[in-house]
Parts: structure tokens; C-alpha cells; sequence
């Protein structure tokens, strides 16, 4: 297998994650790649006897799944559940995150609202001082979505993020659409000061689904770099 520098780290990251990983347990399985990376070291130990059931944060993780073997069933015949794995585009020393990229942002909110842990996964390119610099997704109804992105700007703008750009997400010369078949807009707040106050004020946003920041939901960052792979918990940090 000839995994470039970056998939290497992610791998490394994932392999760690198995760590957290019991008999018995009842799973949350990310999206994006690195999340994917983890269904490709969690196949094998399934394949040889690991008893878990999982269920996915998308379809492209479903059907990722089912292709390596790994049994699934719905978030409500399984919940509440034991762990979620998961990557993210951003995150910080305080386990807040920014995640979205993948378009699967909502289901994975849900999964990891169910779970008692979440392992975030991640390369040390992910790991930032501060939120923001990654433009945060925004996922919306479609009905009136335009209006929608401007109650997004103008909200914004009196919590001190005058000029935001709200850009709404295109594949193949149309709007994205999630699994949920919303539309999401990327937010580049560029610097997030307060990420539980903005949380909040988009949420409140009539049309706004759910967004990108995750706040108070993972329980351990596994980084990995060229050095090692460390793992940052909420009280202390252990390295390997």
C-alpha cells in the first residue's frame, strides 16, 4: 500500500483510535477520510472476532462499511452508544472542533450526541490555537436558503464578524446536498472568539439546520505526526 505522508499520519491516528475500542461495544463511525481510514484498521479485528456494532454518519460511510464487513444498524435500534470515531477539520487543545467538509455534519452531531466518548482522529495539520481559519459549515433548509445565509451574515456581524462571507457549497455546478437533502453554507469567520456564543446564535437562526461546531461532544484528540502520535484528553495528555 503506498499511502502518502498525510494518509501515513492518518492511518498512524487511526490505529491509535483501536486503542479506545472494546468486545461488546456499540459504535459511531465518522465520515471523511480519515474517519475512513479507521473502518480500514477496524475491518480486520472484526473480521477476526472483535464483536461490535456500528452505525454510520453517512451513506458513503454505510456503504463503506458493508463493502469491509462491518456490521451496521440504525442510530435509534442502537443508541445509546458506547464511542464515536470520528476526524475533523479543525481542533483545539480544549476538544472544540470545526467539522462539516464532508457534508455530513448533522448526522454526525446526532451519533455523537448519543455516544458516551468521542475520539476525534486527526494529522497535526488539524490541530489549531484557535477555531475559525477553516470556514465553518453551515447546513440549511433549501426553501429561502439565500434569505437564510443573510440572517447568518447579520447575526454574525453584531456578535463582532462584520463582512462574513457565506458561500454556498456547489458540486458538479449545483447546490451540494447533504443526506438530509439540506444546502450548507461555508462561513469564514477566519477567527472563532467564542465558539459556545456563536454556537448558539446560529442555532437560533430560523432555517439553520445545525453547524460545524462541535463543542463540548469529544472526549480525546488522537494527533499524529511525524514524531508520534499524541493523545490529548480533557484533563491531562498522554503520549505514546
Amino acid at each position: 500500500m503506498n499511502l502518502s505522508p498525510q494518509d501515513t499520519l492518518k492511518r498512524a491516528a487511526a490505529i491509535r483510535a483501536l486503542d479506545f475500542v472494546l468486545d461488546g461495544m456499540k459504535l459511531g463511525l465518522g465520515t471523511g477520510s480519515t474517519a475512513e481510514a479507521f473502518l480500514e484498521v477496524l475491518a480486520p479485528r472484526v473480521k477476526g472476532g472483535l464483536n461490535i456494532t456500528a452505525v454510520a454518519t453517512s451513506e458513503r460511510t454505510a456503504e463503506k462499511a458493508r463493502i469491509l464487513g462491518i456490521p451496521l444498524t440504525s442510530l435509534d435500534q442502537l443508541a445509546p452508544l458506547d464511542l464515536t470515531i470520528d476526524g475533523a477539520d479543525e481542533a483545539d487543545r480544549n476538544l472544540n472542533l470545526i467539522k462539516g467538509a464532508g457534508g455530513a455534519l448533522l448526522r454526525e452531531k446526532l451519533v455523537a450526541s448519543s455516544s458516551t466518548q468521542m475520539v476525534v482522529i486527526a494529522d497535526g495539520s488539524k490541530l489549531v490555537r484557535r477555531l475559525g481559519k477553516f470556514p465553518l459549515p453551515v447546513e440549511v433548509v433549501e426553501f429561502g436558503h439565500g434569505t437564510t445565509a443573510r440572517r447568518i451574515m447579520s447575526v454574525s456581524a453584531a456578535l463582532g464578524y462584520p463582512g462574513l462571507a457565506a458561500t454556498l457549497r456547489m458540486k458538479d455546478g449545483a447546490p451540494f446536498r447533504t443526506d438530509g437533502g439540506n444546502v450548507i453554507y461555508d462561513c469564514a469567520f477566519k477567527a472563532i472568539k467564542n465558539a459556545v456564543k456563536l454556537g448558539k446564535a446560529l442555532s437560533d437562526i430560523p432555517g439553520v439546520v445545525d453547524h460545524g461546531l462541535f463543542v463540548g461532544l469529544a472526549t480525546a484528540l488522537v494527533i499524529a505526526r511525524k514524531k508520534g502520535v499524541e493523545v490529548i484528553e480533557r484533563k491531562h495528555t498522554i503520549r505514546k
